[in-house]
């Protein structure tokens, strides 16, 4: 973890010193023009992720979390400094890249399996052969679930079809923006033991944005904290608690508290607390 001597400020790039930089930000800005003027909405972000990484990235409503993703997804542009994946300037979406946003966002008149196929019927494989749909649905306990509608899902289940949709083209990196954020609590739990099994069975680079600073400590390798907007980042945090992790074992892990308690201190301490 890197701190600098003012406003907490990090270059968050040292944790991937020696595995393959997958994701590659330096000195990242976004500002919007809006009918009453300008909003700064990220600044300065320099940030690296390894390859097969899980990174969560938390802050208050407002710090450009949603934004970042949507720029790493290749949806909106930047305007300031570089944003690389794999070397290559990010210029616009990818096959390389499955992203998955809080609404599942099914088609109602399409089956299950017609949606995580959706994918495929327009951009065609990956070149790199991915699984197969029905591997993906049995992957997602939703082998038997193909031919139903979303309408007879309930809310957990189309969200793992979501993330079938996301994989269907074998994609290096998973984005996920608050994927979880409207489910009841005991769902919630279970989509995040859900994820984490299916991170550790394909190896994804996944980065997750999330309010939830119990669900980015179970889920990551590393947390990422933003201030508020401008979003910058405040702290690049290693979560060293062994996997696979339950909420059991980890709610009582001495890791689990101090992060808890870090990262509860930095955002009580600008009043942005959620």
């Amino acid at each position: 973890m890197l701190i600098a001597e003012e406003d907490h400020e990090v270059h968050a790039g040292a944790a991937v010193a020696d595995r393959e930089c997958l994701i590659s930000l330096r000195g990242l800005g976004k500002t919007y023009i809006t009918p009453t003027g300008q909003v700064r909405a990220l600044d300065g972000l320099d940030l690296d992720i390894a390859d097969g990484e899980f990174v969560s990235i938390v802050g208050p409503s407002g710090c450009g979390k949603s934004t970042l993703l949507r720029m790493l997804a290749g949806l909106d542009p930047y305007e300031e400094g570089e944003m690389r994946m794999q070397g290559h300037p990010i210029q616009g979406p990818s096959r390389d890249v499955g992203v998955v946003f809080q609404a599942a966002n099914l088609l109602p008149w399409l089956t299950v399996r017609q949606n995580v196929e959706l994918p495929l019927r327009v951009g065609g494989r990956h070149a790199n052969d991915g699984p197969s749909v029905d591997t993906l649905l049995d992957m997602t306990g939703l082998g038997d679930f193909g031919q139903r509608y979303p309408y007879e899902l309930s809310g957990g289940m189309q969200q793992r079809a979501g993330i079938c949709r996301a994989l269907a083209r074998n994609p290096r990196t998973l984005l996920m923006d608050e994927p979880f954020g409207a489910l009841d609590a005991l769902t919630r739990e279970r989509m995040n033991l859900e994820l984490q099994r299916i991170w550790q069975t394909n190896g994804k680079t996944v980065i997750l944005i999330t309010h939830s600073i119990a669900e980015a400590i179970f889920l990551a390798d590393r947390v990422i904290v933003m201030s508020p907007r401008p979003g910058r980042i405040l702290r690049d945090l290693h979560v060293d608690i062994p996997r696979p992790r339950t909420f059991d074992t980890i709610i009582g892990h001495p890791e689990y508290a101090r992060l808890s308690r870090e990262i509860r201190g930095l955002l009580n301490a600008r009043g942005d607390i959620e």
